[in-house]
């Protein structure tokens, strides 16, 4: 008696869970749409301008033949990186050391934001299999139960509905894998010419 009352209760659970899950998928892979695109505007705003060439331009800060804002404005740079750099310059009334924090604090703050950008891709990566695995096994009690009495358009329509989520889950997580790989990949480089230009630029700027 308590056997099958309990399982009554999963049951429901189980059952009342089913549009939620469907819900969700149908949310992940909107969002995995949006950041898709997001992605795709990022090149051709921001990336699309990135033209640094590094050794050319760490040689022209330190040879100090152009001053260090302008040859930050014309570095090729992402505007970003040249708010950041130029931000490290603009004030010559900051000691050494205050400047050395001053760049580790932006640092921070650029770093933080990749991360903001980056987790919500990440988050349905791993959520995306979860929801379509629940979406897949959610609807199929019922199609069992209707096989068994031999309700066969019940059975097909949740079969339908499992291979559905199975599908919807694993798209979303598979784009946003795309989409984390590619954007891990550039922000890396990025935070790492930053770091090095930034060194360069304290280095450049150091008090006698």
């Amino acid at each position: 008696m308590l056997g099958a009352t309990l399982n009554e209760i999963l049951r429901a659970a189980a059952s009342a869970l089913r549009y939620p899950v469907i819900a969700a998928l149908i949310l992940m892979m909107a969002s995995a749409l949006v950041l898709l695109g997001s992605l795709i505007a990022e090149i051709f705003t921001e990336r699309r301008h990135l033209k640094v060439k590094m050794p050319e331009l760490v040689d022209s800060l330190r040879a100090k033949e152009i001053p260090t804002a302008e040859c930050i404005a014309g570095g090729g740079l992402l505007k970003r990186q040249k708010a950041a750099l130029t931000e490290l310059t603009a004030h010559p009334e900051l000691t050494d050391n205050m400047r050395e924090a001053l760049a580790a604090r932006m640092l921070d703050q650029e770093q933080n934001r990749y991360n903001r950008l980056i987790k919500y891709s990440d988050m349905i990566c791993k959520l995306g299999p979860m929801f379509g695995l629940m979406g897949t096994l959610i609807p199929l009690g019922p199609g069992i139960i209707a096989l068994g009495s031999g309700d066969t358009y019940t059975l097909s329509t949740s079969l339908l509905t499992a291979f559905d989520t199975t599908i919807a889950g694993l798209i979303s997580a598979a784009v946003c894998l795309i989409i984390s790989t590619v954007r891990k990949a550039w922000y890396g480089n990025y935070m790492s010419m930053l770091e090095a230009l930034m060194d360069c630029v304290l280095e450049v700027e150091k008090k006698p």
